[in-house]
C-alpha cells in the first residue's frame, strides 16, 4: 500500500509544522478539524492531504478510471441536500478527454434528471471510484457541465447527454474495507478477532504522526 504516498515526496515533510494554508483550509472544514482534534488524527490529517491531493489525473488515477465499469456521482441540490447517484457502464464508460477533464455518458433514466440538473444549478460534483480488484478508491473533486449538443453525445453510443467533469481535487482512498470476491474486506472488526493493521500505516515516516491510540503506532 506504499504507493498512497507516490503522488508527491514525503522526505521534506515535517510533522511540527502546522498546515494551514488555503490547500488544508479547502480540504478540512471546521467539523473536520474539531473531529481530527478530538480523535489525535490532524498530523496524519496534513500528511496525507500534503502527500495525496493532486490537482488533476497523474498516470495511477487515469489507468484505475479506464479499467472500471462504475462510478458514484455526489452533487448538491437546491436545499443544499447532498444525493449520491450509481452510474454503470461498460469498463473505461468514463472517459479521459485529458488530465483535468472526464467525461461520462448519462444513459436513459428515470427522467427525474435530478443529478445533472443539481449540476446545472451550481456545478459542484464529486465523483468516487471503487476497483475492487486491488483494492483501491479514488476521489475526485470537480466542476461539472452538462452536454446535449448532438455531436458530443453521439461520441458515447447510447447516451442521452454527457457530462463533462474538470477537475479540480483528486486523492485516493485506503481500500481497506472494500469488500472483495463476495467476502467481507480482513480489516472489518470482527469478534474474537485480531484486526490486522494496513501496511501503509507501518511506513516508519507515518509512526509520529498517527494518533496515540492507533493499533499500528509503535513506541520507542
Amino acid at each position: 500500500m506504499g504507493e498512497l504516498f507516490g503522488v508527491a515526496s514525503v522526505a521534506s515533510y515535517d510533522a511540527g509544522v502546522s498546515r494551514n494554508g488555503d490547500e488544508l483550509s479547502a480540504m478540512y472544514g471546521e467539523g473536520a478539524r474539531a473531529l481530527q482534534d478530538e480523535f489525535d488524527s490532524r498530523r496524519l490529517a496534513d500528511l496525507l492531504a500534503d502527500v495525496t491531493v493532486h490537482g488533476e489525473l497523474d498516470d495511477g488515477d487515469i489507468a484505475l478510471v479506464r479499467e472500471q465499469s462504475t462510478v458514484w456521482v455526489a452533487t448538491v441540490d437546491a436545499d443544499g441536500w447532498p444525493d449520491v447517484s450509481y452510474k454503470g457502464g461498460a469498463p473505461g464508460f468514463v472517459r479521459v478527454v485529458e488530465r483535468s477533464e472526464l467525461q461520462l455518458p448519462i444513459y436513459n433514466g428515470n427522467g427525474m434528471w435530478r443529478t445533472l440538473g443539481n449540476i446545472s444549478d451550481n456545478g459542484r460534483v464529486a465523483l468516487l471510484f471503487v476497483d475492487h480488484v486491488r483494492p483501491w478508491r479514488v476521489r475526485v473533486h470537480g466542476i461539472g457541465t452538462v452536454l446535449t449538443d448532438a455531436d458530443t453525445v453521439a461520441t458515447f453510443h447510447g447516451a442521452e447527454a454527457v457530462l463533462s467533469v474538470q477537475v479540480a481535487r483528486v486523492f485516493p482512498n485506503c481500500g481497506r474495507y472494500i469488500h472483495r470476491d463476495g467476502e467481507v474486506s480482513p480489516f472489518v472488526p470482527q469478534p474474537g478477532r485480531e484486526t490486522p493493521v494496513p501496511e501503509w500505516k507501518q511506513l516508519p515516516f507515518l509512526n509520529d504522526v498517527l494518533p496515540a491510540h492507533d493499533p499500528a503506532r509503535t513506541e520507542g
